[in-house]
């Protein structure tokens, strides 16, 4: 399938690693130029060189709870890709608690980094975006959105409304052909899930605590993949999906009832 990415500009949010990394990847594969930020100056160093190998990739450290690291951020990525067609709101990062375990503090933290995470971005890239012959953005989300777990509480509720971020700013910047959608995912295979077992099962291993959610929750019996996540937000951003807008995909194996 030709996606019809060649020469378009891209910016991931988390980029260095994980599904970021991967969705980077994907792009780059598609013959885009890619701008990925994360916050942690090692691994966007490490990662820009591996992905500057398969095309032409520039990492930006950024911690995009700071609203003005953000605005500075997509002022240099655009300056760097000459505009913006893609934006990838990736970043953010499993928060497990119930609603006891979570203080004021871990609310806006996770409020910080998911939600207003895609405000900010959305709000700077908002005027390369107007100007773009096909603008695209594509908001990481997960199905606790819409299918909600107490032992991933914070999460459940801000994806809530990170995904209502999704539906109205398709509404309202339709228009100006601004396509807007969301991908949640599940289970996916990431780093953040060693910090999520050391909590929940520090006396499992990876594939004993992998197996025993998957049975519990996902009908296809496995953890997914990065590439799985991010060949969906390839075609979301391509020329393919220009008729989809303020969809919301589940990646997720069926997990979502």
């Amino acid at each position: 399938m030709q996606l019809g990415l060649t020469g378009r500009r891209a910016l991931v949010t988390g980029g260095s690693k994980g599904i970021g990394y991967a969705i980077c990847e994907e792009l780059l594969a598609e013959g885009a130029a890619v701008v990925f930020c994360a916050r942690n100056p090692g691994e966007v160093a490490a990662a820009a060189a591996s992905l500057a190998e398969r095309g032409p990739a520039t990492g930006v450290v950024c911690d995009v709870t700071d609203a003005a690291a953000v605005t500075a951020m997509v002022a240099a990525a655009t300056e760097t890709l000459g505009g913006l067609d893609i934006l990838v709101n990736n970043a953010g990062g499993a928060h497990p608690g119930g609603f006891e375990d979570l203080s004021d503090e871990d609310w806006q933290g996770d409020l910080d980094v998911k939600l207003f995470s895609q405000i900010r971005c959305c709000r700077a890239a908002l005027p390369h975006l107007r100007v773009s012959p096909a603008p695209r953005v594509v908001n990481i989300n997960a199905v606790y959105g819409r299918y909600p777990d107490p032992a991933f509480f914070a999460t459940s509720v801000n994806r809530a409304a990170c995904q209502n971020l999704t539906k109205v700013l398709a509404a309202q910047y339709g228009p100006d052909g601004i396509l807007v959608n969301s991908v949640n995912i599940g289970f996916v295979d990431t780093p953040q899930w060693d910090n999520i077992r050391a909590k929940r099962a520090p006396g499992s291993s990876k594939d004993e605590f992998f197996a025993r959610l998957s049975a519990a929750e996902v009908p296809l019996g496995r953890f997914g993949t990065t590439d799985e996540v991010s060949g969906v937000v390839a075609f979301l951003a391509s020329d393919r999906a220009s008729y989809v807008t303020g969809a919301v995909i589940d990646v997720a194996g069926g997990m979502g009832r």
